[in-house]
């Protein structure tokens, strides 16, 4: 018997506007070497104009022969001198020339806190960037104008679309982001549905506009945190060391600190909205679950997006403090080889879904998949895929990340369901 595809899914986590803006980008996701990187950011620099910037995503590193990044001196080389830039595929590090590391104003004296700028044995920047210092690049990237920002989002929209969502958590959304997608909506140019998370330090103003907004098409869900970063980076925050991790950060890197947590909660709590935290690491989820525990905010909605890794004993604290697994089982897929480098000793603790649905909850109301897109591409099938096969197509069972905690498909697709 075949599995049952929900009639309407749900993508639980998206990043709408960036994922618009990577449909532009070079796509880096089947370059196998920093070689065939290197020579996708050469071709397109060979079609742009003069002046463009070259930007690029979805660079798996982990995954290559060699994991070494390009030099800032090999971007130049390939992109004629131009700003260029290159994310990892987790959009939280990457590799910039020396044009536009001069233009974010980034060098060997920078300092970024919960970031990093890679120096090579001369002191000088090697290019890349990690967490808080990538974002500080980023930000010196020009910004679409207000008419390509409705172009991109309606193109993301269509995008989703077309994999069959009827519904879009968008997980760092943009105070101008509803109105676009209401707009759009009432224009009878999208049917998508959207549910807002925006950054807490945007939470106030996006509630502002939110009584502009065609209430079928957008709605504030609550705010959003980033409590650690991610394996790839080693910067998730772990309760006990990488076996390869940073000597400057062995247990990667914890974003906030348990009072900030604290009072993120409180202030969505005083509005009456969840909180949804960005939370990888063993540690962050812990870290989440106590401070959800400690601020009274148990069964409020409160959502752990990710929860890559779980602590045996933090299980069945999901369904006694009402918190929702928002996870994105796809990751499993890109992330093999880094978790068999960064955690070889807790791969029994990877995505341990079936754990999570033995301890109480219930698929596609407090146990719900996404993709995280543009992190990884939006189609459900790898999640499905990550989720009942725990592998890549085409890898042998041996080669599977605890493959005790696969589920059926029917499961599986049951927290896609809306």
């Amino acid at each position: 018997m075949s599995a049952i595809r929900p009639a309407q899914l749900r993508e639980a986590h998206a990043h709408l506007f960036q994922l618009g803006r990577s449909l532009e980008m070079v796509d880096l996701c089947d370059c196998d070497s920093r070689e065939a990187m290197i020579e996708a950011l050469s071709q397109r620099a060979k079609t742009s104009p003069p002046d463009a910037w070259i930007l690029a995503h979805g660079a798996r590193p982990d995954g290559w022969a060699d994991p070494t990044w390009p030099t800032r001196q090999e971007l130049d080389r390939a992109c004629d001198g131009r700003a260029a830039l290159a994310w990892c595929f987790d959009y939280h590090k990457l590799v910039a020339s020396s044009s536009a590391l001069r233009i974010a104003g980034i060098d060997e004296g920078t300092r970024v806190e919960s970031g990093r700028v890679e120096l090579d044995t001369d002191g000088e920047p090697t290019g890349v960037l990690i967490e808080h210092a990538a974002l500080m690049m980023w930000n010196a990237v020009p910004e679409p104008d207000e008419s390509q920002r409705v172009d991109l989002v309606r193109e993301a929209c269509v995008h989703l679309e077309s994999m069959g969502f009827v519904e879009m958590h968008e997980l760092k959304s943009q105070p101008w982001l509803g109105g676009v997608l209401s707009d759009l909506y009432s224009a009878g140019e999208i049917t998508l549905r959207s549910v807002l998370f925006p950054l807490m330090k945007d939470l106030r103003e996006t509630i502002a506009c939110a009584s502009s907004w065609n209430p079928d098409a957008a709605r504030i869900g609550g705010g959003k945190i980033f409590v650690d970063g991610t394996f790839n980076s080693r910067t998730a925050w772990m309760l006990e060391p990488f076996a390869d991790g940073h000597a400057e950060y062995p247990r990667g890197t914890a974003m906030m600190k348990p009072k900030q947590i604290d009072a993120m909660l409180t202030i969505c709590k005083d509005h009456h909205l969840p909180i949804a935290a960005h939370a990888i690491g063993d540690g962050a989820v812990r870290a989440v679950l106590d401070a959800i525990e400690r601020t009274g905010c148990a069964h409020n909605g409160c959502r752990i997006e990710h929860a890559e890794l779980i602590d045996k004993a933090d299980i069945p604290r999901f369904k006694e403090l009402g918190a929702i697994a928002s996870l994105q089982p796809c990751h499993l897929l890109p992330d093999i080889e880094a978790l068999r480098k960064a955690v070889p000793d807790r791969l029994d603790r990877v995505f341990p879904i079936r754990e999570l649905i033995e301890s109480g909850l219930k698929l596609g109301v407090d146990l719900i998949f996404g993709s995280d897109v543009p992190i990884v591409r939006a189609n459900p099938e790898d999640s499905i895929q990550a989720a009942v096969h725990r592998r890549r197509v085409g890898m042998d069972e041996l080669q599977a990340i605890n493959l005790d905690q696969r589920i059926s498909e029917d499961q599986a697709w049951a927290c896609f369901g809306v």
